[in-house]
């Protein structure tokens, strides 16, 4: 059987529809701006190509010229418009197994294509199952973190298997999509309403955040900021700016049903209980990191590691909170999985996403900030929004704090 051939001796045109599909896979299984032309830019230098890459979260485009011919007699550019991308760190890794090896010259061009079109095949009604559980079991974990009480944490968990339910559905519906998060929010918290009126006192708005934590841009926003911090103004802007919206829409919906509630006479009973014993925050704890690794879809050899990520970072943050501050918690534990994302990067040849992503995702603001505008709306005090504004602002400079740093302890050799 014959070697197969280097992309460097492949065609012009081909070399630059492996990039474009490279790209457009790198940008949908969560990327962000700098990491994607990073790598891209890596790349090109090796499949003797000159790329000037530009990513949004909604679109890229690619410029590419041949070095071996005259300036402009091989220009071309490729304009994509693609959805914000969501992490998808099993396919994320085998998009960059797949392109170490064809670069290698391990892999032909026909059976990179070929292996990268497999990963789109259909989920699985398993998989599908795999997702709603997911929702729930982190819902649910959630509130266990929080040490609500059974009640509050079963509601939490029947809300995040209702929305895990209905975010399915809504993929194949694309009208309900634009809606999705403002109807999803409605939902929970009248859930959330209703228990607290007619059965047993909860505390309300903790119960809906953390029904809605899958939802919740913390990720998003902490990867905007990122990307404003490295220069990348256009896409951190754009991001910020979505994260802002989706918060608006969850607001907006569990605002409706607040306000729905009170129109027919409805009068919940909330308290501030928390009287779980310290194991629950064990328990759940391993609860989310298991959730987390589903919903991150992250391949089943990698659970371990990614739990341990997830708990990892929790704990470095909730001990470093109690001996310094919670600011300085939870910038040593962005500083310490973003090195070890790294170093996993360096020593095991893989993405460093698969440590970094859920080593960070319990320290995201998103719960700060919904909690915030929900205190504002309820209130209607613009002293409660500037305080969580300002609880947010700490939360997201010392998580860009730590990842900046972090990146200078340990640089890393690989870009995703």
């Amino acid at each position: 059987m014959s070697n197969p051939i280097p992309l460097t001796s492949a065609s012009y045109s081909d070399r630059i529809a492996f990039m474009v599909e490279l790209a457009e896979r790198l940008h949908l299984y969560g990327t962000t701006a700098q990491r994607l032309e990073a790598a891209l830019l890596l790349v090109a230098e090796r499949l003797r190509l000159e790329c000037e890459p530009w990513s949004s979260p909604t679109a890229l485009i690619l410029s590419f010229s041949d070095p071996q011919r005259l300036p402009g007699a091989s220009d071309t550019t490729r304009v994509i418009r693609l959805p914000p991308g969501d992490n998808d760190l099993y396919r994320l890794a085998e998009t960059d197994r797949i392109a170490e090896a064809l670069i290698a010259g391990e892999m032909d061009l026909a059976g990179a294509f070929e292996a990268m079109n497999a990963l789109d095949k259909p989920p699985t009604l398993f998989w599908r199952a795999a997702q709603v559980l997911g929702f729930g079991l982190v819902a649910a974990a959630v509130a266990g973190l929080l040490r609500l009480p059974w009640l509050d944490i079963g509601v939490a968990g029947f809300n995040g298997l209702a929305i895990g339910m209905l975010t399915q559905l809504a993929e194949t519906r694309p009208r309900l999509k634009e809606a999705s998060d403002a109807l999803l929010a409605l939902l929970a918290s009248s859930v959330a309403v209703l228990v607290a009126s007619f059965i047993a006192p909860l505390n309300q708005n903790t119960v809906i955040i953390a029904s809605l934590i899958v939802l919740l841009p913390g990720m998003a926003l902490t990867n905007a900021v990122n990307e404003l911090a490295s220069q990348h103004l256009v896409a951190g802007t754009a991001r910020f700016s979505g994260a802002i919206m989706t918060v608006l829409k969850l607001a907006v919906g569990t605002a409706i049903a607040l306000y729905l509630a009170n129109l027919i006479g409805l009068e919940p009973a909330v308290r501030a209980l928390r009287p779980q014993p310290a194991w629950m925050e064990w328990a759940a704890l391993a609860a989310a990191s298991l959730a987390f690794a589903v919903l991150f879809r992250a391949e089943l050899r990698d659970y371990p590691l990614v739990m341990a990520a997830a708990a990892g970072g929790y704990l470095i943050s909730r001990f470093g909170g109690m001996a310094w501050g919670s600011p300085a918690g939870i910038f040593l534990a962005a500083l310490v999985m973003t090195a070890a994302g790294n170093a996993y990067a360096r020593w095991f040849h893989r993405p460093g996403a698969i440590v970094r992503v859920p080593g960070i995702i319990l320290l995201v603001p998103g719960s700060a900030s919904l909690r915030g505008l929900l205190n504002l709306i309820q209130q209607q005090d613009v002293n409660a929004g500037q305080i969580a504004l300002l609880a947010v602002l700490n939360i997201l400079l010392a998580l860009i704090a730590g990842l900046l740093f972090g990146n200078l302890l340990l640089p890393a050799r690989r870009n995703l």
